[in-house]
């Protein structure tokens, strides 16, 4: 590696975002679970390719259906090895909540120096465990409630209350997919959001990108 480049990456301060995905036996059907992995892949893909001298962007996704657990460990999108994931089970979205939290207090794989993390929520229903609590500890971490929030709701079957109380933000607004490729213009409008920061002089404050003109914004 040049010295050029080790004094980019040692300079440059993560940016980590973190996918909570519901893969619960219902994600099955109408190929839900096929556009989702296929938008998450492509989400990672043109992370990898930004400019990290500011900011460098990392991924983590967590998974809920059946069990909660982390799919993707936080790692540079540049080092992700994408295994599709698969869906069955149920809907524990209270555990991945509280992995969630874990991750972003954890100072050794979200240091004190990275920018403050985005969290991207997505369910296709209800939760079946105990949802309250853990939504409570993250919105009450001193961390993870700095986290940007995006919601979709994947068909009409969707809790939209417990994805408005997730994003917190009596203005923030759960994206609804109706149809695969719905799924994919969402994690577009993640995509351009993060990498938006990534590029600014200040990663750490929001950009505003309007996700009914993505269209404007090509393919990624």
């Amino acid at each position: 590696m040049s010295k050029l480049k080790e004094f980019t990456v040692s300079s440059a301060r993560p940016l980590p975002v973190i996918v909570m995905a519901d893969i619960s036996g219902s994600m099955a059907a109408d190929g839900k679970i096929d556009a989702l992995n296929s938008a998450v892949a492509e989400m990672i893909a043109a992370f990898a390719e930004e400019d990290d001298g500011r900011a460098e962007i990392h991924v983590a996704v967590a998974t809920f259906g059946g069990d909660a657990a982390l799919h993707v460990e936080l790692t540079p999108a540049s080092g992700v090895q994408w295994t599709p994931m698969k869906a069955n089970g149920r809907t524990p979205m209270g555990a991945a909540l509280d992995i969630v939290t874990d991750l972003i207090e954890d100072r050794e794989r979200v240091p004190s120096r990275a920018y403050r993390p985005t969290v991207v929520l997505v369910s296709d229903g209800l939760p079946n465990d105990e949802w309250r609590g853990p939504l409570a500890r993250l919105l009450g971490s001193e961390r993870a409630a700095k986290a940007q929030r995006f919601a979709l709701g994947i068909g009409a079957d969707a809790d939209h209350d417990v994805l408005r109380a997730f994003l917190d933000d009596a203005e923030g607004r759960v994206f609804e997919a109706h149809e695969a490729r719905e799924i994919r213009k969402f994690f577009q409008w993640v995509t351009m959001s993060v990498s938006s920061r990534s590029r600014s002089a200040q990663p750490n404050h929001t950009v505003d990108v309007d996700p009914l003109n993505l269209d404007d914004y090509g393919d990624f």
